[in-house]
């Protein structure tokens, strides 16, 4: 009778063939040689990254707009001026596929807002982003809020922490490698050209009128963040975030 081609017999038993120690080894280099590869990669990424402040967080490709030092450091700023000049076409030169994320809440969005921005205020709705197509993703997004001092920055190295997260395994790649905050936010973009705000107006978020939106939405989303906590998806970063 034909043995197995993976079982032999023995004392009446049928037991694995073992994988002969030589093979076992080849196998062990292989995984050693495939692991060294990455390793390799992500510091080349590192390098160029940390030699290059103009490249943008993938290395594909320098930034497209002018940059300025900004209120937080470890973002990339703009100011009302250039974003009034991209509106213009100042940089019809380069493929400018934008998107404007207005992280203030929907009674401020509503009371005046700049020109096609889309009002993205909670985690979700940036995990969603996150989930788009290749082809639906843009190739630039300017994240600002009432000031850019709070709700854009936090949502947007949410954006990035989430990103880095997603293409761990293919580092330094990235869904949205060109990402902008607002220097001022909309205040001071209001302040600097009404022409491209709709309607031109502007609402405050501690606008007295807008009290009790401004209670249930906290409260909704301290109640998201703490649901969240406690089904542990609250994920952090092992390591510092590369912008």
């Amino acid at each position: 009778m034909n043995s197995s081609p993976t079982l032999s017999r023995k004392s009446n038993c049928l037991v694995p063939n073992r994988i002969p120690k030589e093979n076992r080894l080849v196998n062990v280099v292989k995984e050693e040689e495939i692991q060294d590869r990455d390793v390799v990669r992500i510091k080349l990424a590192v390098e160029r990254l940390s030699d290059s402040e103009e490249l943008i967080a993938d290395c594909s490709r320098p930034y497209t707009l002018p940059t300025i030092c900004g209120k937080h450091k470890d973002l990339k700023s703009i100011t009302p001026q250039t974003l009034t000049d991209l509106f213009s076409g100042e940089y019809n030169q380069f493929y400018t596929d934008y998107t404007i994320i207005d992280c203030r809440y929907p009674y401020e969005y509503n009371g005046g807002h700049i020109q096609g921005a889309v009002n993205i205020y909670t985690k979700q709705s940036i995990d969603v982003l996150l989930q788009r197509s290749e082809k639906d993703r843009p190739q630039i997004l300017i994240f600002h809020c009432e000031f850019s001092s709070q709700r854009a920055p936090t949502l947007l190295r949410y954006l990035r922490a989430q990103d880095r997260m997603l293409n761990s395994q293919n580092y330094p790649r990235l869904y949205y490698p060109e990402v902008y905050i607002l220097n001022g936010g909309y205040k001071a973009f209001y302040e600097h050209n009404q022409d491209f705000c709709n309607p031109s107006s502007y609402v405050p978020m501690l606008h007295e009128d807008y009290t009790s939106e401004l209670h249930h939405i906290r409260t909704v989303t301290k109640s998201q963040t703490e649901r969240e906590k406690t089904r542990g998806k609250s994920k952090t970063m092992s390591r510092v975030v590369r912008f």
